[in-house]
């Protein structure tokens, strides 16, 4: 184990056998079945990984090495700060602050609003050469390849997760979904099951956005997304299946999945199970 002094603070870092490089994780990558002209959608995290050498952009340059030029990676970019703030809880604000939220916080802007929640992986690659971003307010995906402006193309406000959005053209291109180091609660493709089952609820959503060229506060109805089965989904998938296919991407366990036989297995299974459950 190693200790690493900046600027005045002590880190840990793991210590493992040899870093990791841009050849070993795209190596990691081409072992798991991830091929030249694939469209993948990918969701990571760089701390399971493990310590890489150039970190998140020798990951980025692995996975557009492994894809070509014939094939398409696509990341969330979520910016979920620019929501109701009275429906923030990690950390809540006070409720007198909610008007003066509503009322200053900045419009979308594809070029600058930056990601939340999602890792340092996708904040790098929104910004990348030749990567582009679809135009939704909290929910959007950035693209570079390939397939970009096909996938980005639609993106509707509301569902965000629906056919016309970029998980709907990535249904419709018989994409894979690439897990780094992440569980299938992480897995947006199956909030795309989840309108096509219509087993969720609804839910009042907000954001600051530019509506007929004026910064406006948009108040709009939204599937109320849940989460907390995917990971039950997922283990009840791969016991059913053999599509699964597993390996590990410098030190995290990840798993390559079709788009498409995972949203369909995940409609019927939510049809199923969250009847049983009360979920509408």
């Amino acid at each position: 184990m190693l200790i690493s002094e900046r600027q005045g603070e002590q880190r840990v870092i793991e210590r493992s056998e040899y870093p990791n490089t841009f050849e070993g994780i795209r190596t990691g990558l081409k072992s798991i079945g991830l091929a030249a002209g694939d469209v993948v959608l990918v969701h990571s995290s760089l701390s399971k990984i493990g310590w890489t050498v150039g970190g998140e952009r020798t990951v980025i340059d692995a996975l557009l090495s492994a894809v070509g030029g014939s094939g398409t990676v696509v990341m969330p970019a979520q910016s979920s700060d620019n929501s109701d703030p009275g429906q923030w809880r990690n950390p809540p604000v006070p409720n007198d602050w909610f008007e003066t939220i509503c009322r200053e916080m900045p419009p979308f802007d594809k070029e600058r609003t930056p990601t939340r929640g999602v890792g340092r992986i996708p904040e790098l690659f929104r910004v990348y050469p030749k990567s582009r971003r679809s135009n939704h307010p909290q929910v959007s995906f950035a693209a570079n390849g390939k397939y970009s402006s096909q996938i980005l193309e639609t993106h509707v406000l509301t569902p965000a997760f629906g056919m016309d959005s970029p998980l709907g053209a990535l249904y419709r291109l018989n994409a894979q979904a690439l897990m780094i180091g992440v569980s299938y609660e992480c897995c947006t493709a199956l909030h795309l099951a989840e309108v096509l089952s219509g087993r969720t609820g609804t839910t009042r959503s907000g954001c600051a956005m530019i509506k007929d060229g004026k910064r406006e506060w948009v108040w709009f109805e939204e599937p109320d997304w849940y989460s907390a089965d995917f990971p039950a989904l997922g283990a009840d998938f791969e016991s059913e299946t053999d599509a699964v296919l597993k390996g590990r991407i410098g030190a995290a366990e990840s798993k390559l999945i079709p788009v498409r036989l995972l949203v369909d297995y995940a409609k019927d299974w939510m049809e199923t199970n969250r009847k049983k459950m009360g979920i509408i």
